[in-house]
């Protein structure tokens, strides 16, 4: 999600729900209580420690053809050919179905909501039968998909977008395709692994999936996603392939002020408004530094191509992000934009590349792309030790790793603020950022195109500082009971 991490600052966005803690420093916590300094620098052994990553239970392919007409109306044809990896028989098929969210039904508070209309589900050309509650669809399956079968699911619908939506949504005349698809849930201890929608902080989770999309739009938009082969401007039909994401973004954008950055990964940032063409090339700057930072000092950007969008929530997604307001809470400052987009392209790594369950473990993406935001900004002072006093807030006393549910309006506290300090804090003081920047290469290494967890995470660390027990992790991690182990 888009916080704008800023250097040593912290902010409360006006909607008060919004806490940003943006750590840069250490904390006033005993560093050396179950570690040994001498193994601070150790670098793990590939030999020696083998990644534990968390299966998603299922693998999927997804083919769609999208058209929208003039007056704004889209209609979906969606095949999803879903590959069992689990070892149980399954008698349903649980996805994510966003856009119902924002429904009159289901959101009588919106002027203009979404509008939703399906024709026809089928599971290998017979008709399906489904419910959809929410933003869960559930299709019971006429046969059990076993272990390492596979099947294909067909939806057809048309779908309206709302206007102040959460992501999903109209945004000053553009349309911003976020979640508009039937998106697989994963499998895991026996069940599927989906939880009720919440308008703070990501519920989804997906696994890396193969994406093609045929599409037909008015002439009037340009088409800008999550696919890494377009031109400016778009087309108006086209087909797009990308492989290895976790999901898909389509925005539909109309007379967007272009600034491209050509080079090794090219560039693109999406701006509407004249007087800032200043702004979005100092955006577009800004953003080449830091993949060339994260590039240097973890690993590849995943794709060929980045795209920014000025407009919208601030938000990531597999090779795109958007960045203007926080919560729909207003126009942002040139500053908090710029330091958005920053915070957003850390997630290319940190939720692109390394995956986690955002509701049971929203701290490893998150508190991670706020701690390795902080790197790049202190790398731009020419700064080699992050290190000064920095008290942590007393009443944060619960740990980081709870689900969401479980924090009441300080949640981003916790997650924002409270995780990158503890991380930052598994360092001794004695270290340069070139010790911290090693940890996240051998992190990135080892978990690359992985979904991890808090008590993997707490493996991994023990084995790379040489930790003899979990004591470190006492006060800010619950190794004790998590439920996606």
């Amino acid at each position: 999600m888009g916080l704008g991490a800023e250097v040593i600052k912290k902010k409360l966005w006006s909607t008060g729900l919004l806490l940003v803690c943006i750590f840069l420093v250490a904390c006033e916590f005993n560093q050396q209580e179950g570690k040994e300094a001498s193994t601070i620098a150790q670098k793990v052994n590939t030999e020696e420690f083998i990644p534990k990553a968390i299966s998603p239970g299922n693998f999927s392919e997804y083919d769609m053809a999208l058209k929208m007409d003039n007056d704004g109306k889209f209609q979906l044809e969606s095949t999803v050919v879903v590959k069992n990896l689990s070892t149980d028989d399954w008698e349903q098929l649980i996805f994510y179905f966003i856009p119902n969210m924002f429904t009159k039904a289901v959101s009588p508070e919106l002027e203009h909501p979404s509008t939703i209309a399906f024709h026809n589900i089928t599971i290998d050309g017979k008709t399906a039968a489904y419910t959809l509650e929410k933003d869960t669809l559930n299709i019971q399956l006429q046969e059990k998909l076993k272990p390492h079968q596979e099947m294909k699911v067909y939806f057809s619908y048309e779908f309206t977008l709302p206007e102040e939506g959460l992501r999903f949504t109209k945004s000053n005349g553009n349309y911003h395709l976020a979640q508009f698809y039937p998106m697989l849930a994963t499998y895991r201890n026996h069940q599927w692994n989906k939880e009720d929608y919440r308008f703070r902080g990501e519920t989804y989770h997906t696994t890396f999936s193969n994406f093609k999309l045929t599409y037909d739009i008015p002439q009037k938009y340009t088409l800008v996603s999550s696919f890494d082969q377009e031109a400016f401007p778009s087309p108006n039909k086209g087909l797009l392939e990308v492989e290895n994401v976790k999901e898909i973004f389509v925005a539909l954008v109309k007379d967007p002020i272009l600034v491209e950055k050509d080079e090794d990964i090219a560039i693109r940032v999406f701006g509407f408004e004249e007087n800032k063409k200043e702004l979005y090339q100092e955006i577009a700057d800004e953003a080449s530094a830091v993949i060339n930072y994260f590039e240097e000092i973890m690993g590849p950007y995943p794709l060929k191509q980045l795209d920014i969008i000025i407009d919208g929530m601030g938000m990531e997604y597999p090779g795109i992000v958007t960045a203007h307001t926080i919560y729909n809470s207003g126009p942002s400052s040139s500053e908090q934009i710029k330091s958005t987009v920053v915070h957003e392209i850390a997630h290319q790594w940190f939720y692109g590349v390394i995956t986690n369950d955002p509701f049971h473990h929203a701290w490893l993406d998150e508190g991670f792309t706020v701690f390795a935001t902080n790197l790049f900004n202190f790398k731009k002072l020419n700064l080699s030790k992050p290190y000064t006093i920095y008290s942590i807030d007393p009443d944060l006393v619960l740990p980081v790793n709870l689900p969401l549910d479980q924090y009441q309006s300080d949640m981003s506290a916790y997650v924002y603020g409270k995780s990158p300090a503890m991380l930052l804090n598994l360092f001794d003081d004695n270290e340069e950022i070139k010790d911290i920047e090693q940890f996240l290469k051998s992190y990135y290494q080892f978990y690359n195109y992985k979904e991890i967890d808090s008590t993997e995470f707490a493996r991994f660390t023990k084995y790379y500082f040489d930790l003899k027990d979990d004591s470190i992790f006492e006060g800010w991690l619950d190794l004790d009971n998590i439920k996606n182990e």
